[in-house]
This record gives C-alpha cells, structure tokens and sequence, in this order.
C-alpha cells in the first residue's frame, strides 16, 4: 500500500527531527582535498544511515543536515550542473551565449 501525501509528509519530518537530534559534537569534519585549514570552505560530516552534515568553515555554529535521500540528490544535481552559477545547457540555458 502506498504512503499518502500525509503519511510521506509525517514521514519525513520524523526523519528531520530525528536528524537534527542527533548529537554531532563528536564527528570528523571533512573539506575538499588540498584546502587548507585557515581558507574558507564548505565541510561535511557524514552521520549515522547515510545523512550528512554541511556548515562552512567561516561560520561553524551553523549546522545544516541533510538525509541520505536529500544528500543524494543534491550531489546528483551538483554533477549535473544544476548547481551551476554560470548558465549552460546541462542546467537549463542556452547553447548559444547571451546577446549573440
């Protein structure tokens, strides 16, 4: 039987406050691969059942956490450019530059 908008609704947000429940004080946070300790940078922690936490290195306090569901698909449109600050065709812009 399937989940009903209500149940899918409940659903998640039992697993959001489970997540931000958890109790992180202990976790390894990771950056990029040749950042350097005093450089701005986004560092994750990776947490029980595929969840991950997020924060930048210039305000440490702020914790963003994210399911593995969630985390999965924002790398999987990371990968794909819909993150992309600059418009192409992998996101949604024109093959041909603005103005041309």
């Amino acid at each position: 039987m399937a989940e009903t908008e209500e149940q899918i609704k409940a659903r998640k947000e039992r697993e959001r406050d489970e997540l931000y429940a958890l109790d992180i004080s202990g976790v390894e946070w990771e950056s990029a691969p040749g950042t350097e300790e005093h450089e701005e940078r986004v560092e994750i922690a990776r947490l029980p059942g595929g969840a991950v936490a997020m924060r930048s290195s210039l305000d440490p306090e702020t914790v963003l956490r994210y399911t593995e569901a969630e985390w999965r698909a924002f790398v999987l449109g990371a990968r794909d450019g819909e993150f992309d600050l600059e418009p192409s065709e992998r996101n949604g812009g024109s093959a041909v530059a603005d103005g041309a």
